[in-house]
């Protein structure tokens, strides 16, 4: 995850949490968002297969300010290219965490814990600890895979400093079912 740390999370974290073994890898970086400017609401409505939200607060460290998908609507067994555009509110360093659930209806698949900086380095993303305040682009390419599951997921993504203070907060929603 990142802003590269805290932004590539919500966009793998689609990729990571549709595959048939959500538990099998903690690559959660770089997969789902939505097209568009932040809503006053703080919802975003792209295409009917999802959305994002920004959940955080004005006094969070990082502002997510849009994500958007390519191509859009995901598309299982193609690759999913996200670009987040965000700002660090706040230096972002070594010991920043986001803890990150996935879900199908009321089952939780995933409930885990991550490292920010070391999903960022993992992912080799273009923005790395200690993330100095500014304005940031991150753009990330993940291959979907086929296999995903014709179903509606929802991810919660928590995210803290290092001092456990409010990093950023969004909530994703993916749906593959497709229309009739």
């Amino acid at each position: 995850m990142h802003l590269a740390p805290l932004l590539s999370l919500a966009a793998l974290a689609s990729a990571r949490f549709v595959t048939p073994d959500p538990f099998a890898g903690a690559d959660l970086a770089a997969g789902v968002a939505a097209r568009g400017l932040k809503a006053n609401d703080g919802d975003v409505h792209a295409a009917a297969s999802w959305r994002w939200s920004d959940c955080g607060l004005p006094s969070d460290a990082i502002t997510i300010e849009s994500i958007s998908v390519s191509p859009d609507p995901p598309k299982p067994g193609e690759n999913l290219t996200v670009t987040v555009q965000a700002t660090a509110n706040d230096l972002v360093e070594e010991g920043a965490y986001a803890d990150v659930t996935v879900k199908l209806g009321l089952i939780k698949l995933l409930q885990k814990r991550f490292d920010v900086c070391e999903e960022a380095r993992n992912a080799n993303a273009s923005v790395q600890c200690p993330v100095q305040p500014g304005e940031y682009t991150v753009v990330q390419t993940v291959a979907l895979p086929e296999e995903i599951p014709k179903a509606k997921f929802v991810v919660n993504i928590r995210g803290y400093t290092v001092d456990d203070d409010d990093l950023a907060c969004l909530d994703l929603v993916v749906d593959f079912v497709e229309p009739e």
